[in-house]
């Protein structure tokens, strides 16, 4: 069988990898699809060692066999990866701060005893089954496949918690923020502002609910003097961390969602002249999940404008590289790993 793997700086490849055994609390599942995650790509073009763990985290499919002491899922149920519930025993746990389980956290990140060898870029995977949640009925292999960068974005919406009374920015409109602005729609929040460089992807933007979509050097003139009231920063670029600042009102908040790779130059004068609220999301919780489910079931969170195209996994290697050197080719690519 083979995986998808970074195997270093700008290499990508097919690397042969043994079946993957239904262990005790593990379940293996047919991956149906697997989509390709801006992490990955930043994977790709880093120094650092990406973790093959997490190397296709984004996939839907179908449990085909489970392990000894698995009783969540069982056999034939079409499935997402998610994060396992909090363990309770962890010392986060028992400090009363069980959504920040450390249990939870590293399967997540693919750091705990039960890590997979490889991601969804395979035709199977073993994975520990308590980070298993059953998908609902009414969604297509499609829209499953987006169901967890979909969480990503509820959950900094939550985070947040933006009203009726809320002027947003959403800065950046890849994957996260096209999907940040129709949470953010969902949850209720007055008026929504995409702020994006890319033409294509500010109609994309319009599209999926935002009231205006502008680019960065118009919003900085527009918001020098006055402020939003919430930016969601989901470019994930390292300059951008300080824009989101300089787009938010006084006691106004900046919510960082996208991933910048290396460090931040900030203005600490800025931030502290408007007493900017600053918060993080990092990933989500397990029962978001059903939520994510139940919001693109009712339409009100659309997976569909986002994806361009499936690729084969004979042509991972090639579309990786791809969207390395041309991040604005594509919104979201899925990989059928079976082609």
């Amino acid at each position: 069988m083979h995986a998808g793997l970074v195997t270093g700086k700008r290499r990508f490849e097919l690397v042969e990898m043994p079946e993957p055994e239904a262990r005790p609390g593990l379940a293996v599942v047919t991956v149906h699809l697997c989509g390709i995650c801006g992490t990955d790509v930043h994977g790709f073009l880093s120094d650092t060692p990406y973790n093959p763990a997490i190397c296709g985290h984004e996939w839907v499919g179908s449990v085909e066999q489970v392990g000894a002491g698995v009783d969540r899922v069982a056999t034939g149920d079409r499935v997402v990866a998610a994060i396992a519930g909090p363990c309770g025993h962890c010392p986060t746990c028992r400090a009363g701060r069980p959504r920040y389980c450390t249990t939870a956290f590293l399967g997540m990140v693919g750091r705990d005893a039960l890590a997979p060898a490889h991601g969804g870029f395979a035709p199977r995977i073993g994975i520990d089954a308590s980070r298993l949640v059953r998908v609902a009925d009414g969604l297509s292999n499609e829209q499953a496949a987006i169901v967890e960068p979909a969480t990503v974005a509820l959950h900094a919406v939550r985070r947040s918690e933006p009203t009726m009374a809320s002027t947003c920015v959403v800065q950046g409109c890849g994957p996260i923020g096209l999907l940040t602005i129709q949470a953010a729609r969902a949850a209720g929040a007055g008026r929504i502002i995409a702020v994006e460089p890319t033409a294509t992807r500010r109609r994309l933007a319009l599209d999926v609910g935002a009231d205006e979509a502008i680019e960065p050097s118009e919003a900085m003139a527009r918001f020098a003097r006055a402020g939003v009231d919430l930016v969601f920063e989901c470019a994930g670029v390292p300059a951008t961390v300080q824009s989101a600042v300089d787009f938010v009102r006084p006691g106004g908040v900046v919510n960082i969602v996208g991933l910048a790779s290396g460090h931040a130059v900030v203005n600490p004068h800025a931030w502290l002249m408007r007493e900017v609220t600053v918060v993080a999301s990092l990933g989500y919780l397990q029962h978001e999940f059903a939520t994510t489910m139940a919001l693109i079931d009712a339409g009100k969170i659309r997976t569909e404008p986002l994806h361009d195209r499936t690729v084969g996994l004979s042509e991972l290697p090639e579309t990786i590289a791809e969207l390395a050197d041309n991040p604005s080719s594509a919104v979201k690519v899925l990989v059928d790993p079976t082609r």
